[in-house]
């Protein structure tokens, strides 16, 4: 590993040109509030003060709503500067697409950084970016990998296209054409079930035990496991129930099984590459209580099988930033299952960044600077490579061994 000392940088710009990007940024919309907030402006400023000797490089303006003024959050207090925007429900302040652009154009950013929950996955907002004249970044995927990726179902439809093994479901017969990752409307309803009726029918197909799912639920919300043909109608309404509107699908269960994550990172280039995985098999309520990683106990050859599968479906729709792809493994068999791709950046992410020594949201911004992962030094770092030089490398090459091992525990407090 390198030993010696980085290069520093008298400003961005300097910066940007001298990795071969294309746009200074030099103002960052925080279109999040909470840990979140506060956690993206203290990385990226950790990684300004290393790289410029100034941590005040990069500006950050964020979203504070009337209750996080009263509280004196702490993602107010290490910003540079704050619009307040409308309290109560999230759809006001947010995740309000339409503020959020507008706030970042009033306020001249030159990126917007959604971090996770409210709008970071909505893929209006770089869409919209996209197409502005005053060329605003979104530090994240495009909305065409977010739509295909971002969805549980058109992301099922696109991973078994390209080969990555998928477990029975009610869309296991929809396949695209090779190099499509286009789902259009006509594919994705054949993978849907339109009613309870519809829903029985193809539970049968499928098999049981299964798991009646919202393609937009998450924590634990929109999905129901089943175990015979009895319980599927009062599941499914729950579930409808759940999550409003949301198109539902099926999926055969696996028992026994763990979850586990391969971590992405991908630039503007057609880069991909694999920052590690972590194990969220621990889980209550079908939510996270224990995240760790690497990955230990599986098969020989399986965690590289995993991460080859996760960059080939990531290069096929051209994804850019973070982001999480999902499996289910089987102990006894070592076979494993594509569950789903998250096209943002998880709470977890620490882990990673634990066991790699990878600054993630200081990658976030220099993919969106146009700079390629081969002359990102924490990238380098990882290869076990010099972080000063720029020479380009195989990103498909062996990775050195994780630093350390980590585990993130979950604490809850509640009414028991």
């Amino acid at each position: 590993f390198f030993s010696g000392k980085m290069t520093k940088y008298h400003s961005v710009s300097s910066f940007v040109k001298k990795m071969g990007g294309n746009k200074v940024i030099t103002k960052v919309l925080i279109a999040n509030n909470g840990m979140a907030a506060t956690k993206g402006i203290r990385s990226i400023q950790q990684w300004a003060y290393e790289t410029f000797m100034d941590a005040r490089a990069i500006k950050f303006v964020v979203m504070a709503s009337p209750e996080d003024v009263a509280a004196n959050v702490e993602y107010i207090k290490v910003a540079d500067e704050c619009v307040e925007v409308p309290g109560g429900p999230n759809k006001n302040n947010y995740a309000n697409v339409e503020l959020i652009i507008d706030i970042a154009r009033r306020t001249k950013c030159d990126a917007v950084w959604v971090g996770w929950g409210h709008a970071s996955e909505n893929p209006i907002i770089p869409e919209t970016l996209a197409s502005s004249p005053e060329g605003i970044v979104f530090l994240g995927p495009p909305a065409s990998a977010m739509k295909a990726l971002g969805d549980k179902i058109s992301s099922t439809v696109v991973a078994q296209s390209v080969g990555v093994p998928c477990i029975k479901w009610s869309g296991s017969h929809v396949t695209l054409p090779k190099g499509s990752a286009d789902v259009d409307a006509e594919t994705y309803a054949q993978c849907c079930v339109n009613n309870a009726a519809h829903c029985k029918e193809v539970a049968e197909q499928v098999g049981f035990p299964l798991m009646i799912k919202a393609s937009e639920g998450g924590g634990g919300k929109g999905i129901r496991m089943v175990k015979s043909l009895d319980g599927v109608e009062s599941a499914y309404i729950q579930c409808c129930a759940e999550c409003p509107g949301s198109p539902i699908f099926l999926m055969q269960l696996a028992t026994g099984c763990r979850h586990l994550e391969v971590q992405l990172l991908a630039d503007k280039h057609g880069g991909v590459t694999s920052l590690k995985t972590r194990d969220c098999s621990v889980q209550r309520r079908h939510q996270k209580i224990i995240e760790e990683g690497p990955v230990l106990g599986t098969k020989q050859g399986k965690l590289r099988d995993m991460e080859q599968s996760a960059v080939r479906l990531a290069r096929l729709v051209g994804y850019q930033g973070v982001g999480t792809v999902e499996y289910l493994y089987e102990k006894a068999s070592g076979n494993y299952y594509f569950l789903e791709l998250n096209p943002r950046l998880q709470v977890e992410h620490p882990v990673t960044e634990m066991i790699t020594n990878i600054n993630i949201p200081s990658c976030m911004v220099m993919v969106g600077m146009g700079i390629p992962l081969h002359r990102i030094p924490d990238v380098r770092r990882l290869y076990g490579l010099d972080p000063n030089d720029t020479e380009p490398f195989d990103l498909d090459v062996e990775q050195a061994d994780a630093v350390c091992h980590t585990l993130a525990v979950r604490v809850t407090a509640e009414n028991p």
